[in-house]
């Protein structure tokens, strides 16, 4: 005779068994054939260096090589386009930033042709690239306290650097200038490496200038760092104040390397990359080989990924307006 103990316990084994495709889904699902991993930038920067590391890592597992696909261009824009309309069957991906999926949509024409939240499933964040406030050599101030001083007795007349109009080190500079309430002239570049020539020929002030852009140089002395623009201290430069040690708070401005698929992507493929790239970045190996390009890891699973993904969007999207910043 079933009693109703035995429909309880009948109903709670049904449920646990109906569970079970859903909890094997990141074991199960492999791709078919190759998979691209599209970057939006040039090869050789701190995007390319991620997608070609963590793609070679998961490769292992999936079966199949991960190749790396650079497509370069309109602030990230193309590649981001090509991911979002590519194919959704789990063979693409795309490792992309903060520009791509934070700033463009406030700066660029109808944001660049695709929407960084709409168009994409996060897969994960994996690391920051800190934006470190240094100056010229010569220039008269040995700490943050010195250059704040400076910068507001003389409104104007430094020179601040970025790598360009609307760049994530153009935004950590007008993002300090209202938050310090001081007057920097900025100047735009054509990428960090001529901004880097001309801080190290004395012919700019100062820079909002990410880790891997100037670490040798501080190291070595032909450039001095003053404050990092991070909730953090830097773990490459660990003696470093961030600015609100210094007295300014709010000016964090990391910008951010992260993995997502195109956004009709199935749910197992998400699953599967999702616990790949997880597992990848416990690892000592890679997590080590991201310090050692300027990275400093953070990681964030999907979820947490996306609640900040849409705070970071509506953050910078208030510096942009209130600067009234406009990219080329």
């Amino acid at each position: 005779m079933l009693t109703r103990r035995h429909f309880v316990q009948v109903g709670a084994a049904t449920a646990a068994l109906s569970a079970l495709p859903s909890l094997s889904w990141a074991q199960t699902w492999n791709p078919s054939q190759t998979v691209s991993m599209v970057v939006p930038y040039p090869a050789g920067g701190p995007t390319d260096a991620l997608a070609r590391l963590v793609g070679q890592e998961i490769a292992k597992d999936l079966g199949q090589q991960v190749i790396v696909e650079n497509v370069p261009g309109g602030a990230g824009a193309i590649g981001s386009v090509k991911v979002a309309r590519g194919p959704a069957d789990g063979h693409m991906l795309l490792a992309s930033t903060n520009q791509t999926h934070a700033t463009n949509i406030s700066l660029l024409p109808n944001g660049g042709g695709y929407d960084p939240v709409k168009d994409f499933a996060p897969i994960a964040l994996l690391a920051d690239l800190q934006h470190i406030l240094v100056v010229k050599n010569d220039l008269p101030v040995k700490n943050f306290a010195e250059f704040l001083a400076l910068a507001k007795a003389q409104p104007g007349k430094l020179n601040c650097g970025s790598t360009g109009p609307g760049s994530a080190s153009h935004l950590a500079l007008e993002l300090f200038k209202v938050k310090a309430g001081v007057d920097l002239t900025h100047v735009a570049y054509k990428g960090s490496a001529p901004l880097l020539q001309d801080l190290l020929g004395g012919h700019v002030d100062c820079s909002f200038a990410t880790t891997p852009t100037v670490l040798g140089q501080v190291q070595t002395g032909k450039l001095r760092a003053i404050a990092v623009a991070s909730p953090n201290r830097s773990p490459h430069l660990p003696e470093l104040p961030t600015i609100a040690q210094g007295g300014v708070a709010g000016v964090e401005a990391d910008a951010w390397l992260a993995i997502f698929a195109p956004a009709a992507t199935p749910a197992p493929a998400l699953a599967r990359y999702r616990s790949l790239v997880l597992e990848a970045m416990k690892k000592d190996s890679i997590r080590e080989t991201f310090t050692k390009q300027g990275m400093t890891v953070n990681v964030r699973d999907a979820a947490n990924f996306a609640k900040f993904q849409q705070e970071d969007i509506k953050r910078w999207a208030e510096v942009i307006r209130v600067a009234n910043v406009k990219a080329e």
